[in-house]
């Protein structure tokens, strides 16, 4: 006897092949890669007169894009819990302002300024965490006085003046003091300056963030939260300590981010960080992790730091204004959103 084969539908066929196509395509990952590519093919029309071609321009858009990064790192954390924290641009203000009062003004060892500042990041964070979980205030709200509270403080903390190295006198005038050795160190770049430090430091963050979420117990509880917060109460998951967890997480971040950009600006700017939290909040959007908690990852926020740092650089290239770039970056957010949307 001679076996038959089973007589194939081609229709049918075709109809499964793109439904799987259809499937991968709507991956975030796949979407955020897409967006990738056409942000490189636009610098590769529009370059700028050739700057794009050139290396030292990528160097330049990661290294600019790596504190709008390590932000993007906390504020995946907070919003796969379903979260959203619009404190870190002020908390950055804060952490560079201390940073800056404990190397320059009063001569701190670099180990002990640098683990004060994380401190107090975390604790702005933690802060609003309990707040959110134990009294149930909507994080809008809570991370929205937070935003106001650590600005202020770092304007008290200023005396509503930068903290550069230029030291004031009792008698008016003014003398200068030396970098401390940290700043120029966070500021350096390795590798015959190819690799900047900071670039480095925020490759970091996404490892820990990385190893948090994807390899630990804790970070399953987040995405559980994110998904369904009652139903994770009653499976036994830490609601409160986890929410906490989380917001001091992304106010750690937040500190690193300021302590990078002390010492980039060698100064401590009570002013620094406007707006940052929407930079931050557009990166991990258009990298595909979902604001409704739940869905989402690290890798994507890499992607997403990826497509807004080069969007920025080749605006800068090609001399777009300022306000252009904001529109443009609004509409961003809208379009990603609409995509998720669409994707749900």
């Amino acid at each position: 006897m001679t076996a038959t084969m089973p007589a194939t539908d081609p229709e049918a066929d075709v109809a499964e092949a793109g439904s799987r196509l259809r499937r991968l395509v709507s991956h975030p990952a796949a979407t955020a890669l897409l967006a990738l590519a056409l942000v490189l093919l636009l610098g590769l029309i529009f370059s700028g007169d050739g700057a794009f071609y050139r290396w030292a321009t990528h160097r330049d858009a990661l290294r600019q894009a790596s504190v709008f990064g390590i932000l993007a790192c906390g504020m995946t954390v907070v919003i796969i819990t379903a979260g959203i924290d619009l404190s870190v641009g002020s908390v950055l203000a804060l952490v560079a302002v201390a940073f800056s009062i404990f190397s320059i003004r009063w001569g701190w060892s670099p180990w002990l300024a640098v683990a004060a500042c994380l401190l107090i990041g975390a604790a702005c964070g933690a802060v609003s965490g309990v707040l959110t979980a134990r009294f149930a205030i909507q994080p809008f709200i809570v991370t929205l006085a937070m935003m106001v509270f650590a600005r202020g403080l770092a304007k008290e903390a200023a005396g509503g003046m930068k903290i550069s190295t230029a030291v004031q006198r009792p008698d008016g005038t003014y003398t200068y003091v030396d970098v401390p050795g940290i700043f120029r160190a966070v500021d350096s770049r390795l590798l015959d300056g190819n690799v900047s430090v900071v670039s480095l430091i925020f490759l970091a963050c996404v490892l820990v963030s990385w190893v948090g979420l994807s390899r630990l117990r804790w970070g399953r509880y987040l995405y559980a939260i994110g998904g369904n917060e009652e139903a994770a109460r009653l499976s036994g998951v830490p609601v409160m300590a986890m929410k906490t967890v989380a917001y001091g997480l992304c106010g750690f971040f937040a500190a690193v981010a300021g302590i990078c950009q002390a010492a980039q600006e060698q100064q401590g700017d009570p002013e620094a960080g406007w707006g940052y939290e929407l930079n931050a909040i557009a990166v991990v959007v258009i990298g595909g992790t979902n604001l409704m908690g739940g869905r989402g990852g690290i890798g994507l926020t890499l992607l997403g730091t990826l497509i807004i740092g080069y969007l920025e650089k080749i605006l800068s290239i090609n001399a777009v204004p300022e306000a252009s770039r904001l529109m443009l970056t609004g509409a961003i957010i809208i379009a990603a959103v609409l995509v998720q949307r669409r994707r749900t």
